[in-house]
């Protein structure tokens, strides 16, 4: 994975997360709890949308990220 694409749509009221490019996407899947699944056409998830977000603070625009990077295997 080299990049994660956070897009997040004021209006719309929604947070989408790609970690695939968005051209790969083959179908997408809601679920019980208001989040949208997008998939490529082997079924792996590439990215998902949470449907009637907003930030906990509406006068900050913009959205923290926090990057944790690791190295090794994991367990």
């Amino acid at each position: 994975m080299e990049k994660i694409k956070v897009i997040h749509d004021m209006l719309g009221k929604t947070l989408t997360v790609w970690f695939d490019d968005p051209n790969n996407e083959s179908v997408c899947e809601e679920t019980s709890d208001e989040v949208v699944l997008m998939k490529n056409n082997q079924g792996k998830v590439i990215g998902f949308e949470l449907l009637h977000y907003e930030s906990a603070d509406q006068v900050n625009t913009g959205i923290n990220v926090e990057t944790v990077i690791k190295t090794g295997t994991f367990n």
